[in-house]
């Protein structure tokens, strides 16, 4: 806490860094900010030869100086490969590729790297499980092929590189069958204009507005009469029938637009012409479809919300902490920490065109993002102002995918689980399907429960956990997870030894496939003597041992 408001109004300094003071009155709102030094005896000219690489260092650099925090160095090669792989494709690098980009005595080779991952296969896995989750597509609220549809036309948006505006303006006005045009599901999945208004809003936005509903927002400016003038777009969106066999999920829902039809406010017994938030109205006889100058506004350049949305949640899945946390709290009262930096990000990405990939090259390519995560004296409190590279625990799929990857026992998908019920068999992901690669969130797994998968029942970033628990500890530990996987048949346990590598070699790999790194030589000393004398079936737990208790490490299991 860097400031605090006592009872009578008055702004107390207890803390360092920079915060912000709100106050509300009448639905209107203002914000002070407030910058505390840290007691700090670093010379503010250490910045002038700070690493620059991009807007984002200027600006990050910019604060840093302002607050008089230190900065961590640049993070090793080692570290750097590892944490873009598994934050840009959410897969961790095999040992040749780790080893690849260390010999590489390239001075870009950071550069190059970035962009062959922008350009892998699964990177479209990763990213279409990403906007899935803010989608909610799941099993338990749709029908096996519309669910099937719906993440088919995410994942080509993806692959072709859709700009983030043209994507969401294809979704809000899609219209057809929702076997033919996926993005219709959307609207399977929120049902009346209330929900299509306060989902598109938090998806699209950050801005919960549901508070609006039954009176004017308590702690932010949208009053009842702006939530149901925003709803009103959505009033005539209907949908038709079940075409075929809806036991064998092969129904088709189609989505269609009503010729009349208003959105009653409660309070007033009388429809809102249709506004858009801070946005001009649209008359009661407008011809076409409402939403069209919905999806017009929102996703427009001069939208003061639209761009600096996905800007904070893309900047928060690089970076660890959204400069907006929670990164679907995008109200006034909840000012970023770098509101130079959200700006600035949202701007170069509206001149961008809403290319995704570029706004993830210039975050990818900063030094701020490529700094260590190791602190250094006077940034050890730093949690906000990127000093540093936040650490994290890799996200449930990514986590699961990676015990797979290197044991080389791929991880069986055969039920999903619906609620209240038995769960149901599936032959829709064959062997080697990755955890990335699910469409569908009611698909039963234990691990990705135990370790907190967004289970999309609300558009909400808090739907997943990274939070620890003992749980999560006793299955690493004895769970069949790490333990099934170590001790099949075919894995890479049995390779090595087929292979008849040393136990020095076997040391060695292990590390590089499980932390992208060589063990030092205590390490390596220190494993090669639980080796000594050992043959035969003793040798083989010993070589599950050490791979079990690198991934059960921290090191393996956080991006760091």
């Amino acid at each position: 806490m860097v400031s605090k408001v006592d009872e009578d109004g008055n702004v107390i300094v207890v803390g360092y860094g920079e915060s912000a003071i709100t106050a509300w009155y009448s639905s209107q709102i203002g914000i002070a900010r407030v910058t505390s030094p840290f007691e700090s005896k670093l010379d503010a000219r250490v910045f002038d030869n700070a690493e620059n690489n991009n807007l984002v260092d200027e600006l990050v650099n910019q604060q840093l100086r302002r607050i008089r925090l230190a900065v961590s160095p640049t993070s090793t090669d080692e570290v750097f490969v590892r944490r873009v792989y598994l934050d840009t494709i959410g897969t961790l690098p095999t040992a040749e590729e780790y080893q690849n980009f260390v010999d590489d005595d390239a001075s870009d080779k950071r550069v190059k790297l970035i962009e062959a991952l922008l350009e892998r296969p699964e990177f479209v896995d990763y990213w279409t499980y990403q906007w899935s989750d803010i989608l909610l597509i799941n099993g338990t609220r749709l029908r096996p092929k519309a669910v099937l549809a719906f993440y088919q036309w995410v994942r080509r948006n993806v692959e072709s590189n859709t700009p983030w505006d043209q994507f969401v303006r294809d979704l809000l006005t899609a219209k057809g069958g929702s076997i033919e045009n996926g993005a219709t599901n959307f609207y399977a999945l929120h049902q009346t204009p209330e929900d299509m208004a306060e989902n598109a809003s938090q998806a699209f936005l950050g801005l919960s507005i549901g508070c609006a509903k039954c009176h004017n927002h308590p702690l932010e400016k949208w009053t009842n009469d702006q939530y149901y003038a925003f709803a009103n777009h959505f009033s005539r969106v209907r949908a038709k029938g079940w075409g075929g066999d809806p036991r064998n999920g092969d129904g088709v829902r189609t989505l269609v637009l009503a010729d009349s039809g208003e959105l009653v406010q409660p309070i007033r017994g009388k429809p809102q012409r249709p506004t858009p938030l801070d946005g001009k109205p649209i008359e009661f006889h407008f011809a076409g479809d409402r939403r069209v100058p919905l999806a017009r506004w929102m996703t427009s350049p001069d939208n003061p919300y639209f761009a600096r949305a996905i800007s904070n949640r893309l900047w928060a899945k690089f970076m660890g902490v959204g400069l907006v946390e929670s990164v679907d709290d995008m109200r006034l009262t909840n000012p970023a920490s770098n509101e130079a930096l959200l700006d600035g990000l949202a701007t170069y990405l509206v001149e961008k065109k809403f290319d995704l990939k570029e706004l993830m090259r210039l975050i990818l390519n900063s030094a701020a993002y490529q700094r260590s995560s190791k602190t250094v004296a006077g940034n050890e409190a730093d949690q906000q102002f990127y000093s540093r590279y936040f650490p994290r625990r890799l996200m449930a799929e990514v986590l699961l995918d990676a015990v797979s990857g290197v044991t080389e026992v791929p991880t069986e998908f055969k039920q999903i689980a619906f609620p209240g019920a038995d769960a149901q068999n599936t032959n829709f992901y064959p062997t080697g399907t990755r955890a990335i690669q699910l469409y569908d969130s009611a698909v039963k797994s234990y691990f990705l429960k135990t370790f907190g998968r967004n289970q999309r029942e609300i558009t909400c970033e808090c739907q997943r956990s990274d939070e620890p628990s003992m749980v999560q500890v006793l299955h690493l530990s004895n769970g069949d997870t790490l333990n099934e996987k170590l001790e099949a048949k075919h894995n890479r346990v049995s390779d090595w030894i087929n292979l008849t590598y040393t136990n020095r070699r076997i040391v060695k790999e292990a590390f590089a496939v499980c932390l992208s790194r060589l063990p030092t030589e205590k390490e390596q000393e220190q494993f090669l003597k639980l080796f000594s004398g050992s043959r035969g079936k003793q040798r083989r737990l010993i070589i599950e041992d050490l791979l079990w208790s690198l991934m059960s490490s921290r090191e393996f299991l956080f991006n760091h």
